[in-house]
C-alpha cells in the first residue's frame, strides 16, 4: 500500500470510524478489471462497496458520473445512496439503480427513436391501468372455463418470470414444474395480447430485461453508446441475478471489463426467479483475468452462531470452498425447542416476548405467510406490537376463507340463494346445472334445502343427504353456535374436507396447504364465541396486517418470511415451523437451495437464535426438520445417540473419546481423520488458522481452533 492509499484509509478511520480488514482493503484497492467479491453474511459488504466507490473518486480521481452501481431492488439502491451520502457528503452522488431501471432506459430510448408507441403493463391491479393479473385472469378463464385462484395466479406469474429471466425458447416453456392447467397456451396468448391487444406495444417488468438484451445484441451503436457511458460497473447481491441480467452486464463491460460483482453463492435463494449460483461458480471462466476475494469475517453474530452456521452450509456442493469466521465472543447457546403441538407455538412465542424490554430487534422468521396469522392473533391479544415485513397477505381473501365465511352466512339466513350459490358445489350434494336452474325458478318462501326437496327433481341418492344438511343447519343458532362448532359442521357434516381433497386431486392444489388454512381459522375461532365475533376478528386481523406493514415501529417485533429477511439482522431471531415437508420442503432436487435458505435464516441472528418445531401439526404427527437436527448435531454432538446412521454425512461420534483430536500436533499431513459431519478424510494441509481435508465429496477447509475446541475430528483406527 503506497502513501496516498494509506492516507485515504487513515483519514476514513479518523473521520468515520471505519477500519477495514485486509480483504476489505484489497477489495477497495482492486479497481481495474473483473473482481468477484464473495461476501459472507455480516461481513460488511455495503461498507466495503461504499468505501471502494469513494476511494475511486477521491484517491483515483474517477468522475462519479462514470461509475454505475446496480442493485437488486429499489430499497437497496436507496440504502446505497443514503450510505454513500453519509460517508462522502462532499462528493457528487453516484448512479445507483436497479437493473430494470437501466434496461428500461435502453428500451424507452430505442422505441422512441423508432416512433413505436408503448405502454407498461402493471404487475398488480390498479385503477385505470392495464394489469398483468387482469389479463392473465381473463385468458385463464377463456381457456379453462373457470376462474383462476389467487394461488394459481401467483404460480402463473412466477412461471412467466422464470421463463423470461432464464431466456428459455418457446419449445422449452413446458419444462417448468407448474401445475396451472394449459400454462403454455396461457403464456402464448399473453404474449400475443401484448403485441395485438392494444393500440400500442405493451411491456411488462420482465420484458424490459429481454428487450434491452436483444437491443444490445442486434444494435451495436446503442450498445457502444452505453459502453461509453460508464467506465466502472458494480453489481450488488449478484447471487439474486438471473441469466438475462448477467447477459446485459456482460455486454456493457465487454470493452473495459471493469466489473465488480458482489455476491454470496451461499445465499442464492431465488431460483424461482431464474437466479442460480452457477454464474458465480463459473465467474473465472467468463472472466479469466478475474480476481476472487473471500470476505468471510462475520462482524454481526456471536461465535456461538457463526461457527455452527459455517459448518452447516458446507453440506452443499455448489459453493466456493470458503470458511465464515468471527472474532466476536461466544454468547447464548442456540436454543432448540420442540413443542407438543403447532397450536401452542404462537402462545409460546408471545409468552417468551411479552416481558422483553426491547422488541425492535426481534424477528420471527417463517417459510409461508400463513404462519403469520396465528402470531398476529396471539401477539395482538397479548398487547405485543408487530411489523409485517411482507406487503402481500392473501390469507384473508383466499377462496377457502371465503368458502368458510359463506357457509356461516348461510347459517344466518338459509333462504339466501345468492350465498347458497357460492357454496353448494362444496357440499358434496352433486347439484347439477339443471337442478340449480330449477331451484332459481322455485318460490322463495322457505330455506334453500326445503326448496330443493320440494321443487327440484333429484336423483335417488340426493334427498337423504340434503335432508341431513338441512337438519344440521336447523340445529345451528347463529347467535349461539360457536365458530368452533360451526367449523366442525362445515368440515365433516357438509364434507368440506372431502371437497378440498377432490379439488386438490383434480386441479393440482396442495391439499395440506388448504387444510392448514382451515385449521388456522380454527385457532382464531377458539377465542371467539359467536360467528359475528369471528368474522369481526378476521377483519380486524386483516386491517392489522395492512396497517402494521405501513408502520414500522421502533419497538415492534418483525414478522417476515425467510426470503424477505435476507440482508436484515436482529438481536433475537426465532425460526418457526421447522418440520419436514415445510422446511425443508419435500422436493429433493431443491435441497441445496433449501439449505441456503436455512443458512440465511440462522445468520440473521446477532446474539439469540431459537429454532422451534413440534410433534404434532393440529391432529397429524410430524417430524422435526432435518436441518434443525443437523444444526443440533453440530452444536451438541455429545447429545447424539450411540447408534448413528450409516451415512457418512450424518455419522456423529460422541463429543469426547480417546480418539478425539485436541491439539494441533495431532494433525499430521497425509494422515486419515474422521470429521463429525463429513466422515473419513485425509489431511492435505494444516496451519494455525485452517485445516484442509480431502473427502470423497471434495476438498473442504475448516477453522483449526473450532475443530480442536469442539472435538470435530478423530483419529482413524488402523
Amino acid at each position: 500500500m503506497n502513501g496516498a492509499q494509506k492516507a485515504f484509509f487513515e483519514e476514513k478511520e479518523r473521520s468515520l470510524g471505519v477500519r477495514l480488514n485486509d480483504v476489505q482493503t484489497q477489495a477497495v484497492l482492486q479497481t481495474n478489471g473483473p473482481l468477484l467479491l464473495l461476501a459472507s453474511p455480516g461481513s460488511g459488504k455495503t461498507t466495503t462497496i461504499i468505501m471502494r466507490i469513494g476511494y475511486m473518486i477521491e484517491a483515483l480521481g474517477v468522475n462519479p458520473s462514470r461509475i454505475k452501481a446496480v442493485t437488486f431492488s429499489k430499497a437497496s439502491a436507496g440504502d446505497m445512496k443514503t450510505r454513500f451520502a453519509k460517508f462522502f457528503p462532499h462528493l457528487p452522488q453516484v448512479d445507483f439503480s436497479t437493473i430494470h431501471s437501466l434496461a428500461f432506459q435502453v428500451v424507452r430510448q430505442t422505441l422512441e427513436r423508432q416512433n413505436i408507441s408503448y405502454g407498461i403493463i402493471e404487475e398488480s391491479d390498479k385503477p385505470g391501468v392495464v394489469s398483468k393479473k387482469r389479463v392473465l385472469r381473463e385468458i385463464f378463464e377463456q381457456l379453462n372455463g373457470s376462474k383462476i385462484t389467487e394461488d394459481q395466479l401467483d404460480e402463473l406469474l412466477t412461471y412467466i418470470t422464470f421463463i423470461k429471466n432464464k431466456m428459455l425458447p418457446e419449445q422449452e416453456w413446458a419444462i417448468a414444474d407448474v401445475k396451472v392447467p394449459r400454462k403454455v397456451e396461457i403464456f402464448q396468448r399473453y404474449e400475443e395480447y401484448k403485441r395485438t391487444g392494444s393500440d400500442r406495444l405493451l411491456i411488462d417488468f420482465d420484458d424490459m430485461l429481454l428487450m434491452a438484451n436483444d437491443i444490445f445484441t442486434k444494435n451495436r451503436e446503442v450498445l457502444a453508446q452505453y459502453q461509453r457511458r460508464y467506465d466502472y460497473y458494480l453489481t450488488d447481491e449478484s447471487q439474486d441475478t438471473s441469466p438475462v441480467q448477467h447477459a446485459i452486464i456482460a455486454k456493457l463491460v465487454a470493452v473495459h471489463q471493469n466489473l465488480c460483482v458482489v455476491a454470496d453463492e451461499d445465499q442464492t435463494i431465488y431460483s424461482w426467479r431464474g437466479a442460480e449460483p452457477d454464474y458465480l461458480l463459473n465467474f473465472q471462466k467468463h472472466y479469466p483475468e478475474a480476481h476472487v476475494l473471500l470476505m468471510t469475517q462475520n462482524y454481526r453474530s456471536s461465535a456461538t452462531i457463526v461457527e455452527p452456521a459455517n459448518i452447516f452450509i458446507q453440506r452443499n456442493k455448489k459453493r466456493y470452498n470458503k470458511q465464515m469466521f468471527t472474532q466476536n465472543p461466544a454468547a447464548e447457546p442456540i436454543s432448540f425447542k420442540i413443542l407438543e403441538n403447532y397450536n401452542v407455538q404462537a402462545k409460546y412465542l408471545a409468552d417468551q416476548l411479552v416481558n422483553l424490554p426491547k422488541l425492535g430487534s426481534t424477528a420471527i422468521l417463517y417459510r409461508n405467510n400463513t404462519s403469520a396469522i396465528p402470531l398476529m392473533d396471539a401477539f395482538d391479544r397479548a398487547g405485543l406490537p408487530f411489523y409485517m415485513k411482507d406487503s402481500t397477505m392473501r390469507f384473508f381473501t383466499h377462496w377457502v376463507v371465503e368458502d368458510i365465511m359463506n357457509f356461516m352466512r348461510l347459517a344466518y339466513n338459509t333462504k339466501n340463494i345468492a350465498v347458497f350459490e357460492k357454496v353448494y358445489r362444496k357440499m358434496n350434494a352433486y347439484i347439477t346445472p339443471t337442478q340449480w336452474q330449477a331451484l332459481q325458478n322455485a318460490p322463495e318462501e322457505d330455506c334453500v334445502f326445503t326448496q330443493l326437496l320440494q321443487h327440484v327433481k333429484l336423483q335417488d341418492y340426493q334427498p337423504d343427504y340434503i335432508k341431513r344438511i338441512r337438519k344440521t343447519y336447523d340445529s345451528i343458532q347463529f347467535d349461539k353456535t360457536t365458530p368452533t362448532v360451526m367449523l366442525e359442521h362445515i368440515r365433516y357434516d357438509f364434507g368440506y374436507d372431502r371437497t378440498l381433497k377432490k379439488m386438490s386431486e383434480k386441479l393440482g392444489f396442495n391439499y395440506e396447504n388448504l387444510l392448514d388454512i382451515v385449521n388456522v381459522l380454527g385457532l382464531i375461532a377458539r377465542h371467539t364465541s359467536t360467528m359475528t365475533e369471528f368474522a369481526g376478528r378476521l377483519k380486524q386481523l386483516e386491517n392489522l396486517a395492512r396497517s402494521s406493514h405501513m408502520k414500522n415501529e421502533l419497538n415492534a417485533i418483525t414478522l417476515t418470511t425467510l426470503h424477505s429477511s435476507k440482508g436484515l439482522e436482529f438481536d433475537r431471531v426465532y425460526l418457526i415451523d421447522l418440520i419436514e415437508g415445510i422446511f425443508p420442503s419435500e422436493a429433493e432436487e431443491e435441497i441445496e437451495e433449501e439449505t441456503r435458505l436455512f443458512y440465511v435464516g440462522i445468520t440473521r441472528a446477532i446474539r439469540h437464535l431459537e429454532l422451534i418445531s413440534y410433534s404434532k401439526r393440529f391432529k397429524t404427527s410430524v417430524v422435526p426438520s432435518t436441518f434443525m437436527k443437523a444444526l443440533k448435531q453440530i452444536v451438541s454432538p455429545q447429545e447424539l445417540p450411540k447408534k448413528a446412521p450409516k451415512s457418512p454425512r450424518k455419522t456423529m461420534k460422541q463429543y469426547r473419546n480417546e480418539r478425539t483430536i485436541t491439539t494441533e500436533s495431532m494433525l499430521v499431513v497425509g494422515s486419515k481423520v474422521n470429521h463429525v459431519i463429513f466422515g473419513e478424510g485425509e489431511i492435505l494441509a494444516v496451519s494455525s488458522r485452517t485445516i484442509e481435508l480431502s473427502f470423497a465429496t471434495g476438498i473442504k477447509q475448516f477453522m483449526t481452533d473450532t475443530c480442536l475446541q469442539q472435538g470435530y475430528l478423530e483419529t482413524v483406527e488402523d
